[in-house]
């Protein structure tokens, strides 16, 4: 009987595990049966928008933390996958920071041209993964939303791509209870016109808070605070944008910090991250972790220790998305093709240990970079995914938190340069603080101005 691959998720992760192995088919490679589960009715992952919160038409918990006006918050270049170019999809160079909606567009336009959607069950939600010792077999219960109908299959190989920036970590802050104004968390934060001339509070340090922060100022807020547990995220803030502490307590409508500080708010939006929520698989295949940039007990941040026919793609903290994702998928299906044997499980263990060390020595944000770019050259190296200058990449993240640095309002202004086509991206018709329409059509259709070198 033929192997079979159950993949979970039909995002960027999901993607590319079915892209990998439709490429060795298309190269003369015989691959196992696959059959990948979306829960949503689109294929996206989390880069599908949607005005609800909470949960969908199924009762299933929303899964998209997407929101209105939100642009890409670092250059699509580094992100670029190494097969299919912006240029490509779009017929000609388009900006380096694209809204949400032409992103969307890049991720479906790979499906379409790989010829990868058959293998795609959407509305399709899997409620359990369990394995069987004896016959060295999964089985996978999902739940067809639409039919409302649960049935089980067995396969050879899982891959879990669901990603790890869908289930909120909402902590308690004494008082918050008895806010008087609108609390929420990022997840369900879906347009910052809700926020004009309202006194914002983002708690967190990270992305997110910097992101949406920066959204509710650009659409209106009277004043927009960031509180931070560990570090300030230390930008040259506008006028009416703030950074304090950790907040400690909330009485009434105003909050009041660790240093003592304390300012009247309107909305508190939790910018508090996300959970590793993987309810589906049995405990012994569950990965539990923090958001990190090499999770434990993952071989080369992919296969599950205990039983490496279970393969986690893209549960790392990232800097590398889905030019990532790839290279994680092209060396998992090498593995499975039998092109890359696996070590013992003690060299498994020792080269995780390597990895782990290697990244509780990061001093900084270049540091981080260097790391997931050397990851990104371990994976790269046996594969035969198309060439990706990952050194190129690296100095394109490192410019691109230096022009953070030099004006958090503005970086998305720039132009950077396209490691496949060697492109320097046009100007934006619009400074990004002017530009109000986040939809394609608005991005696509007017005329971009030449960048300088």
């Amino acid at each position: 009987m033929a192997e079979r691959i159950a993949i979970i998720g039909a995002g960027p992760s999901g993607m590319a595990v079915l892209r990998a192995f439709e490429s060795a088919r298309r190269k003369g490679a015989d691959i196992p049966e696959m059959v990948c589960y979306e829960r949503q009715k689109d294929c996206g992952g989390i880069w599908n928008y949607t005005w609800r919160t909470g949960t969908d038409e199924f009762g299933e918990p929303v899964h998209a933390s997407m929101y209105r006006y939100l642009w890409s918050n670092g250059p699509k270049e580094c992100l670029e996958f190494a097969d299919y170019s912006f240029e490509e999809h779009f017929g000609r160079p388009i900006p380096s920071f694209p809204p949400r909606a032409v992103l969307h567009d890049y991720i479906k336009g790979r499906i379409e041209r790989s010829g990868i959607m058959h293998y795609i069950k959407l509305s399709t939600a899997v409620r359990n993964v369990t394995f069987n010792e004896e016959t060295q077999k999964f089985t996978v219960t999902v739940k067809d939303l639409v039919a409302d109908t649960l049935t089980s299959s067995e396969f050879d190989y899982v891959f879990c791509g669901s990603g790890h920036f869908s289930t909120p970590n909402i902590p308690e802050f004494p008082g918050l209870t008895h806010f008087l104004g609108r609390t929420l968390h990022s997840h369900d934060f879906r347009s910052a016109d809700e926020f004009a001339g309202k006194d914002v509070l983002c708690v967190g340090a990270s992305y997110s808070s910097e992101d949406i922060g920066i959204q509710c100022h650009k659409y209106g807020a009277k004043s927009v605070t960031f509180s931070w547990r560990t570090r300030p995220m230390g930008f040259k803030w506008p006028a009416r944008m703030d950074e304090v502490p950790l907040l400690e307590r909330v009485e009434g409508k105003t909050a009041i910090f660790k240093d003592g500080t304390k300012k009247d708010v309107d909305a508190i939006i939790l910018c508090t991250g996300y959970l590793h929520h993987h309810p589906f698989m049995e405990d012994s295949l569950r990965l539990k972790s923090r958001n990190r940039l090499y999770p434990p007990n993952l071989y080369k941040g992919i296969f599950w220790i205990d039983n490496p026919k279970l393969m986690y793609i893209g549960m790392q903290d990232q800097f590398y998305t889905f030019n990532m994702f790839d290279a994680q998928a092209w060396y998992a299906r090498d593995v499975v093709l039998g092109r890359i044997k696996l070590p013992s499980k003690s060299d498994m263990f020792d080269d995780i240990q390597k990895w782990t060390e290697m990244e509780e020595a990061i001093p900084d944000a270049s540091g981080a970079i260097d790391f997931q770019t050397e990851y990104m050259r371990d994976l790269l190296a046996p594969t035969d995914y198309p060439r990706l200058d990952v050194d190129a990449v690296a100095k394109m993240f490192k410019d691109w938190e230096h022009h953070k640095m030099d004006d958090i309002l503005t970086y998305r202004d720039r132009s950077h340069k396209s490691v496949l086509t060697g492109t320097l991206a046009p100007v934006h018709h619009t400074p990004w603080m002017k530009a109000a329409d986040d939809s394609m059509e608005a991005f696509l259709n007017q005329p971009s101005r030449v960048a300088a070198e």
